[in-house]
């Protein structure tokens, strides 16, 4: 047991162990329903949300993590998850070797050492990850409901009694119950209810989206 204790609470294997801890400890908030899980995941991957309306959603993700994800083939999967599951296999490795290599090299040689394990001990750790949770993704994948296709590009109906730069609502047929938008118009350009609008772009910091005339739409 000291052997255990001093190999885990020292370096390198001490790094390993803090963030695996943590890990834990988040499993174990998130079991009493005190983390909320996807907004940490949001956070991890960078997501940011605009909402266009109750019924429709865009997300875009960071490049970054999700890349990452999506290299060892884990795109989909929870990133504690991976997160835990990476701390785990690099735990193993840098125990193992700190327990039977690194404890009985000199002072200096044992740092440099420990530092080149704890790098190291990324590869195993990842492509262990990347087999265990490989089915996971998968299993995630095709129990995802189908993503919602881009409404730019779709054409809906005025229903507020004018739409211009300032002020206008118009409906859509997503194929579901339905979508009414914040829609602009150009400057200078009025549309009355009734007429067909395109839709060309979203405004998300005004959370509208700009239109234009379904026959000029056409006839570009």
């Amino acid at each position: 047991m000291n052997d255990f204790l001093q190999t885990t609470l020292t370096f390198p294997t001490l790094l390993y162990s803090i963030v695996l801890a943590f890990c834990v400890a988040y499993w174990l908030l998130a079991a009493t329903g005190l983390v909320d899980t996807d907004a940490v995941d949001g956070l991890l991957l960078g997501d940011v949300h605009a909402h266009a309306h109750v019924h429709h959603t865009d997300a875009g993700d960071s490049a970054a993590p999700a890349g990452m994800l999506a290299r060892l083939g884990l795109s989909g999967v929870p990133v504690m998850l991976v997160l835990t599951v990476l701390a785990f296999f690099g735990w193993l490795c840098t125990y193992f070797v700190h327990l039977l290599v690194l404890r009985h090299l000199p002072d200096g040689l044992r740092l440099l050492a420990g530092i080149a394990t704890l790098a190291g001990a990324l590869i195993p750790g990842a492509l262990a990850t990347s087999l265990l949770l490989r089915p996971v993704s998968r299993l995630i994948h095709r129990l995802r409901p189908p993503l919602p296709r881009s409404i730019l590009g779709s054409a809906g109906t005025v229903i507020s009694p004018h739409v211009d730069a300032r002020d206008g609502r118009a409906a859509f047929d997503d194929g579901g119950a339905g979508l009414i938008l914040q829609v602009r118009a150009a400057d200078g350009i009025r549309f009355e209810r009734g007429e067909r609008v395109v839709l060309l772009s979203h405004d998300e910091a005004a959370n509208t989206y700009a239109v234009i005339s379904e026959s000029e739409f056409h006839h570009r």
